[in-house]
């Protein structure tokens, strides 16, 4: 680890700052329990006091997630994840999937106008990872594959904050991709015209198949929208 020792007065505003870099620079990914409070209070030459009240403002941004008996970890990698996982936790699956096919339409827009050769490699081969999941039947796999396919969709933008967004977005989305699978009893939505519609550079195919994909998961949701 490599973290600065604190020395001005403002400690806890600089243990958070350091905190958050470890985070947010993937030295702490996503999932990872972050080291002890006494580790912590060594490495940074301050007190325990001053590691728990950083740790706890963390916490409070939904940076970090404190489990009684286990340890701390990495909730999510910057203050807006943290914000929209809380938000999603209590969204209706429908009301997901309507955002994240604002979100990939749009994408697929701008991909099919500023793709590179290396975004075009990149969307083929996530696209024959997605394939292979689902040809495998491997649940778990294949929502991790197919949202790496439209990670590879939304990097091909070239829009920095677009893919921000997204990638703050993908924890809800691995959520939404799952149910979606369930709910279409494991009738896949083929994605190949999306990457091919990219490749050819066509915007009109490109928005049109990402639509209809969209459509139809969200169609399949219908029968479990609350209606109370």
């Amino acid at each position: 680890m490599t973290l600065r020792t604190a020395r001005r007065s403002s400690l806890v505003d600089q243990v958070i700052d350091q905190l958050r870099s470890e985070i947010t620079g993937g030295t702490w990914p996503l999932g990872a329990k972050i080291p002890a409070e006494p580790v912590l209070s060594e490495t940074l030459g301050v007190g325990r006091n001053t590691v728990r009240e950083a740790v706890r403002a963390l916490t409070h941004a939904g940076l970090l997630e404190s489990r009684q008996g286990d340890g701390t970890y990495v909730r999510a990698v910057s203050e807006l994840s943290g914000a929209v996982r809380r938000r999603l936790e209590t969204a209706e699956l429908v009301e997901i999937l309507e955002v994240r096919r604002g979100f990939e339409v749009e994408a697929a827009r701008l991909a099919a106008e500023r793709r590179t050769p290396e975004d075009i490699a990149a969307i083929t081969t996530a696209l024959a990872e997605r394939n292979a999941a689902w040809a495998a039947g491997d649940h778990a796999v294949f929502v991790e594959a197919d949202l790496a396919f439209h990670t590879a969709v939304v990097d091909a933008t070239h829009n920095r904050v677009l893919t921000d967004l997204y990638r703050d977005f993908s924890a809800a989305l691995r959520a939404s991709i799952g149910a979606a699978g369930i709910l279409l009893e494991h009738a896949d939505v083929p994605h190949g015209p999306i990457a091919s519609a990219i490749e050819a550079g066509d915007v009109t195919a490109a928005t049109a198949a990402t639509h209809a994909c969209l459509d139809q998961i969200l169609a399949s949701t219908k029968p479990r929208v609350r209606t109370t």
